[in-house]
This record gives C-alpha cells, structure tokens and sequence, in this order.
C-alpha cells in the first residue's frame, strides 16, 4: 500500500528551473559563512577568555611565589595594613611581603624627592629631624632576605618608629647618596 501525498501548491518541479551554478555557489558560502558566525564567534570567545584567565593566574603565582623584592608598588591595601605611604613621586619601587604565623613584613625600598621623602615621614607622623646620621636600624636577618648592602657611598641615616600592637613597627634607612633624591629602604613589621 503506498501512500501518495496531494500535490502541494506551488510551482511544480518539472516546471522550476534549475538551480544554476553561480546560486549553488553563493547559497552554498552563506550556509558555511552562517555556521562559522554560529559556531566559530563563541568558541573564539571562550579560546580568548581562557587565554586571559590563565594569564591572570600566573601572574598572580608569580607574585606570591617570590622569594625576594619584585619590581612594582605594594597593593594599596598592603600599604594601609602596614602603613607604609609611598609619596608621589616614587620611582624605582619594589616590595616583598613575608607572612607566618608569629609576625608579617613588608619590605618596601624606592627613590623619591626630599619632599617626597618628608611627605613619606609625615606621613608614619615622624619628622625628619628624628633621622640619625649613620644608623642603620635594619637588621641582618632583613638585609639578607631582601638583599640589601649598606656599604654604598653617601650619608647613611635611620631609624625605628615603633607603635603599639596590632599597629606596625617601621624600620627606615635613608641613603642621601644623590642629593635631593634620597633613597628610602622600610620593613614594616607587624604582630597580629
């Protein structure tokens, strides 16, 4: 038993030209150009997404897997937390942050102008007569992590702001090697 279908209305097929080369052509590349804005847009998205993703990720495990002074400010929170305000202008800055369970550091050196450096000081409420010719308040143990030589020419001056807990304790030392563009070394220790 076969089942006809009634005819359609509509022009019949015998009667429809042929569908001509060129038609075929430019129906065919509409179709694939269709497919590839369908299919290639969202996947070229998600390509460019994961690529910047993991891009973010290593910066950020190069960041915390330092084991010494990086090139670049300290984040504003770590400056609020440690109370160290870096003035502007600033060149020439690195830091690097120690965290256990007992004490956290940051260690921040930069080069600045002499009002950069007693906006820096007014800034932790210390003045800059509080600065004493060659003292170097800094550590070994801190000169060691952070690489720090003392040796240098200049006039060589320092000295320690302690606070109370959970407030930071800062460690400065100011080299006046190049006059009117003091270079500032800081740790800022603080207990929790």
């Amino acid at each position: 038993m076969t089942t006809e279908f009634p005819q359609q209305p509509g022009v019949p097929d015998e009667l429809r030209p042929a569908e001509d080369r060129r038609h075929m052509i430019r129906r065919r590349a509409l179709t694939l150009l269709i497919i590839v804005l369908l299919i290639g847009i969202p996947a070229g998205y998600l390509v460019i997404s994961a690529a910047q993703s993991r891009a973010s990720g290593k910066d950020k495990e190069a960041r915390y897997s330092a084991t010494g002074l990086t090139e670049g400010w300290p984040s504003k929170l770590q400056r609020r937390i440690y109370q160290v305000p870096i003035p502007h202008p600033a060149w020439w800055v690195a830091s690097y942050e120690t965290n256990n369970w007992k004490t956290s550091r940051l260690y921040v050196e930069f080069e600045t102008t002499d009002a950069g450096l007693s906006a820096f000081l007014a800034g932790m409420d210390v003045q800059e007569s509080e600065l004493k010719r060659d003292d170097l308040t800094i550590n070994d143990r801190d000169r060691e992590i952070t690489g720090w030589t003392f040796d240098g020419p200049g006039t060589w001056s320092g000295l320690i702001h302690e606070q109370k807990d959970p407030a930071p304790t800062h460690e400065v030392v100011v080299n006046h090697d190049k006059p009117g563009y003091p270079r500032v070394y800081v740790v800022s220790r603080t207990v929790p």
